[in-house]
């Protein structure tokens, strides 16, 4: 599992944005931002999948299911 902190720096190590990694990945910039912030907790719906793809929890991702984003 990676911190929030090691996430942000990997992105800068790649000269990546938060909205460019969420285009990559079809995700919210904003959830992914509050994710990486530490204000969203990543339990649900797309906040859980952006934890999960940054490497922040371990978990698994299930399409087609609606859920919160908190």
């Amino acid at each position: 599992m990676k911190t929030r902190e090691a996430v942000r720096a990997e992105l800068n190590r790649c000269g990546k944005s938060i909205a460019d990694w969420s285009r990559e990945n079809a995700c919210n910039a904003d959830i992914v931002r509050g994710v990486l912030l530490g204000r969203i907790k990543g339990m649900r719906g797309e906040a859980h999948k952006i934890a999960v793809l940054l490497g922040l929890k371990d978990g698994e991702i299930v399409e087609g299911e609606d859920h919160d984003n908190a």
